[in-house]
């Protein structure tokens, strides 16, 4: 029996109104790329105009101590006043994990990048992966429906699209933004290859996009490779038992980030803007004892960590074990509030508390600093995320060419930690969300959207 057009993904990729598909993704790459980049310019330069211009021009001699208290309470309020009364409610909240696959409702843009803005820009632990994905879709599809209505099912695709677009700018890899969003959204086979060719054009676009407007723009790059690391050796039998032990620490430690912010996000249902607000001082409060004890910068606590996540390790002598401790421990409660009480994406904290933990434990007997931090790395992301191929990839960005010889102990690491996060955790729910009513009708182009994943718009 010959399958319809309508189930049959290789016959949709043979059609000419594919070809269509493909075309109308590498345009949107352009602009959708570009939104991306100014979007992370514009929260870059919110952190700081907020902790290092606006103390200055108070008059300070540099942000006083308790300087982050300012613009945390601010962004707790601001989040808390957007997700009550804009439509949308700020986007996904990020302890529910990463998500991909959805497709954010055009009037719902608005309070998805004002709440993503004002908790990055203003210190929340938070990174913004999840709103660009949002973003990069629901721009891509709005686009699309000002020219022409267009298929429900293809309005997905051509918002997959969009999301590639935006996440290739962020990871500064089309492969790596086509990797985490494959993985996520659950695709597979040759369904996924006609559903994200056309993301993966359009993020190869994007990436292209992005270079130009760094060399037009002077504004620098988002790379998020760690520089000047030392050259790691073949993996040992005692590197192979430390990235186990990594494993089932780092499960266990993103088990008791989830519970916690489980707890916050308890209480921020039963008092939206009170909540909020707290947790924004506690984040503050946690960075400036850090600050207070070890004598680095609150900065290492605050944000998402993956503009700091190269200093950390490239500086790791200068952290004492007892410092380096503590900043995880910080770090994680922060995280932990932030996940429940704010809008943003949950994988550079993670990754940065990994890396963290790397270092402490590079101290260990028989444990150097790359192979260290490769295993913390991977742990903590796949503990968060649960998507293991995406946490090797993003270790692997992380570490660039040093990170090649430690592949096997990452995916040691990574492999441990996931079948553990899958015993301490049931299974992540999706949020309920009104469904999109496929068309009667089976057109090629129709069926390149037909995975239930692809057909729960975020409204």
């Amino acid at each position: 029996m010959t399958p319809s057009r309508a189930t049959d993904p290789v016959a949709a990729i043979r059609s000419r109104s594919y070809v269509g598909l493909l075309l109308v993704a590498a345009l949107l790459g352009v602009p959708i790329a570009c939104v991306a980049y100014f979007f992370l310019k514009l929260t870059d330069d919110l952190q700081g105009w907020t902790f290092t211009d606006l103390p200055d021009a108070l008059g300070f001699n540099g942000a006083p101590i308790w300087w982050p208290l300012v613009p945390l309470a601010v962004a707790g309020l601001l989040v808390a006043l957007i997700i009550r009364y804009l439509p949308g409610r700020g986007g996904e909240v990020p302890i529910e994990g990463f998500k991909a696959g959805g497709l954010a409702h055009p009037k719902t843009l608005a309070g998805i990048a004002a709440a993503a803005i004002a908790s990055i820009g203003l210190g929340a632990v938070i990174g913004p992966e999840g709103p660009l994905v949002a973003l990069g879709g629901g721009l891509a599809y709005a686009a699309v429906r000002l020219v022409k209505d267009v298929p429900p099912q293809v309005g997905q695709v051509i918002g997959v699209s969009g999301s590639f677009a935006a996440i290739s700018t962020l990871l500064g890899s089309p492969l790596g933004g086509a990797v985490l969003l494959l993985e996520a959204s659950g695709l597979g086979g040759a369904l996924a290859a006609a559903v994200l060719v056309p993301g993966l054009l359009a993020a190869g676009i994007g990436a292209l996009i992005f270079t130009g407007l760094d060399s037009l723009t002077g504004f620098g790059s988002f790379s998020l490779g760690i520089p000047n690391l030392p050259a790691a050796g073949t993996p040992t039998g005692a590197e192979l038992g430390y990235a186990v032990a990594a494993g089932v620490v780092g499960a266990a430690l993103c088990w008791l980030i989830r519970r916690l912010g489980a707890a916050v996000r308890a209480a921020v249902d039963r008092s939206l803007i009170t909540v909020t607000v707290v947790v924004g001082l506690t984040i503050a409060g946690l960075a400036i004892t850090y600050a207070q004890v070890t004598g680095h910068a609150a900065s290492d606590v605050l944000f998402s960590g993956q503009t700091a996540l190269p200093h950390l390790v490239d500086d790791s002598a200068s952290y004492s074990v007892g410092a380096v401790l503590m900043l995880v421990a910080c770090k994680g409660l922060a995280y932990s509030g932030a996940l429940a009480a704010f809008r943003g994406g949950p994988t550079f904290p993670a990754m940065f508390i990994g890396a963290a933990g790397g270092v402490a434990a590079s101290h260990l007997p028989g444990l150097p600093l790359v192979p260290a931090v490769a295993i913390g790395l991977g742990a903590m992301t796949v503990g968060m995320l649960r998507l293991p191929f995406s946490a090797v990839l993003l270790t692997s960005i992380f570490l660039g060419q040093d990170g090649y010889a430690v592949i096997p102990l990452t995916i040691v690491s990574v492999v441990v930690s996931y079948v553990a996060t899958t015993r301490l955790s049931p299974p992540a729910t999706p949020a309920p969300s009104a469904a999109v009513p496929a068309p009667r009708r089976a057109g090629a182009s129709e069926a390149v959207a037909t995975h239930p994943t692809m057909q729960h718009p975020v409204t």
